[in-house]
């Protein structure tokens, strides 16, 4: 289950129906981009992370996604929608600062 609605991600963008696809790459990149900077697993319900807990695919310090989390995958789906080419005048191996600022104080360890 995704963290954020291919509506909520369309509304970001301001974005038609017919990039929903685009946006569905972009959101699912955005979600593995937050939890790689996160260093743990976030899972949209307390119900799926319950299963996963079961399952014991949960890893270590899984979290339920909040407000900070879902808002930093929106701004990076914005950015990735906005910068469609390799080359920008933008870093773009970089988290954007907004994404970065909400996700840091939900990460787990320092990383490599």
């Amino acid at each position: 289950m995704r963290l954020v609605t291919i509506e909520q991600a369309r509304t970001q963008v301001a974005a038609m129906p017919h990039h929903d696809a685009q946006l569905q790459l972009y959101v699912g990149a955005a979600e593995q981009a937050a939890e790689d900077f996160l260093n743990r697993q976030v899972y949209a319900t307390a119900d799926d992370l319950a299963v996963a807990v079961i399952n014991g695919s949960a890893g270590e310090e899984p979290i339920v996604v909040n407000d900070a989390i879902r808002a930093a995958v929106l701004l990076i789906t914005g950015h990735l929608f906005r910068n469609r080419e390799d080359v920008t005048g933008e870093a773009t191996h970089q988290l954007p600062s907004g994404a970065h600022s909400l996700l840091w104080p939900h990460r787990r360890g320092l990383g490599v």
